[in-house]
């Protein structure tokens, strides 16, 4: 069987690949809900909204405890909060550098495509201490108008960062980004810090890993050598 063609670009989710962000945000939008609405919305109410955006994230709760939300008054609040919880908890995940080190020095484009707004993207790279600069673009929800599962995320990735889609490998943690990412016709590694494995293969991972620092590996495979 022919070896599959070197990849040319990656590109990251953020949340749940770079750093565990899910529960935090998690919190900070229960603590809106019952600040402001006085809704008992726990983390588990949030679970099946991951990598959808935060206006999803929100609604789908808010759905649940018939709450008819002021949508950008509330998304605002909910970052305001969470960029008060993020100093000193939130981490990058194992591998996070490396990889991105990596991959740059393989030569490879890199893109970081995040269905959240640009505000939690800033706050998130602050946290982890991960300039945006590492990647060579970084395009955020409110850039596309369908949000994963559809693919529109990741082709404008791939545009922006010159490379094929068929070239790039995508990182995922939510089988909603994987479903994107293999409809936008990328390779797909699924990173099961949020999802199991089963899950993440079903929506489309071609590889799975427990985080970036156990897909060094795969990486230096995928780039050539």
């Amino acid at each position: 069987m022919k070896p599959p063609a070197p990849i040319r670009g990656v590109i990251f989710d953020m949340d749940g690949v770079l750093c565990d962000s899910e529960p935090l945000i998690a919190e900070a939008a229960g603590l809106m809900f019952r600040e402001k609405y006085g809704a008992p919305a726990t983390a588990a109410d949030f679970h099946p909204f991951i990598g959808t955006g935060e206006d999803r994230f929100l609604g789908g709760v808010a759905e649940k405890y018939g709450v008819t939300l002021e949508p950008g008054v509330d998304k605002d609040r909910t970052y305001a909060i969470y960029l008060q919880l993020i100093p000193g908890r939130l981490q990058p995940l194992p591998g996070a550098h490396d990889f991105v080190a990596a991959a740059r020095a393989h030569g490879l484009k890199l893109g970081l495509a995040t269905s959240a707004d640009r505000i939690k993207l800033q706050g998130n790279l602050a946290a982890i201490r991960l300039p945006e600069s590492s990647f060579d673009v970084a395009v955020t929800g409110g850039e596309v108008r369908r949000k994963k599962p559809h693919p529109d995320i990741f082709l404008l990735a791939a545009e922006k960062i010159g490379v094929a889609p068929a070239d790039c490998l995508v990182v995922e943690d939510a089988p909603s980004g994987l479903q994107a990412g293999k409809a936008a016709g990328c390779r797909c590694l699924g990173i099961t810090s949020t999802f199991d494995a089963a899950r993440l293969r079903a929506a489309g991972a071609d590889w799975i890993a427990a985080d970036l620092a156990h897909a060094l590996g795969l990486l230096a495979d995928l780039a050539g050598g």
